[in-house]
């Protein structure tokens, strides 16, 4: 099933508040999405396009839960963390010639009042979201326009202002 809108794509991008955050996101304007190391959510890396939009969630947090809007700024390069030996993102099988994994550039867009994760679950517009599915621990995945709408608004930002 496709997402897309006239408008684009719409995203999950998990990340622990105590390694990278949202508002750490807001602080440096834009970052670049890497460590992914489960091949299904670098696969949706690999779909997402400049300009699509991303919900930033905090997992691994109290309570887990929708953080902030971003959008893609930049796609398909391979993340270099795969070639670093010190990272503990390092892939001693991935090489610049044939790298495994991707990442995207991430901007930041707006803060949302923070939507915990049983409120999300409540959410019809949310139903059948990997998201919200128990035991999903998918790191990158796809929304609905009308799931992505449904959090803008329930986080306090109208979704019209962004697109």
């Amino acid at each position: 099933m496709s997402h897309t809108t006239s408008q684009g794509r719409y995203w999950i991008l998990k990340t622990e508040p105590n390694v990278y955050s949202f508002e750490d996101l807001l602080r440096d304007g834009s970052t670049e999405w890497d460590g992914v190391r489960n091949y299904q959510a670098r696969n949706h890396l690999r779909t997402m396009e400049v300009g699509d939009y991303v919900i930033v969630y905090h997992s691994n947090a109290m309570p887990p839960g929708a953080a902030g809007v971003g959008r893609v700024g930049a796609v398909g390069r391979p993340d270099r963390s795969q070639f670093d030996p010190e990272s503990a993102y390092h892939d001693p099988h991935s090489t610049p010639d044939a790298p495994r994994w991707t990442s995207v550039t991430v901007t930041a867009v707006c803060p949302l009042q923070l939507i915990p994760l049983d409120r999300l679950r409540e959410m019809r517009e949310l139903e059948g979201c990997e998201l919200v599915r128990r035991g999903s621990r998918l790191s990158v995945s796809e929304l609905t326009a009308e799931a992505f709408d449904a959090i803008c608004r329930a986080g306090g930002a109208a979704p019209h202002v962004l697109l």
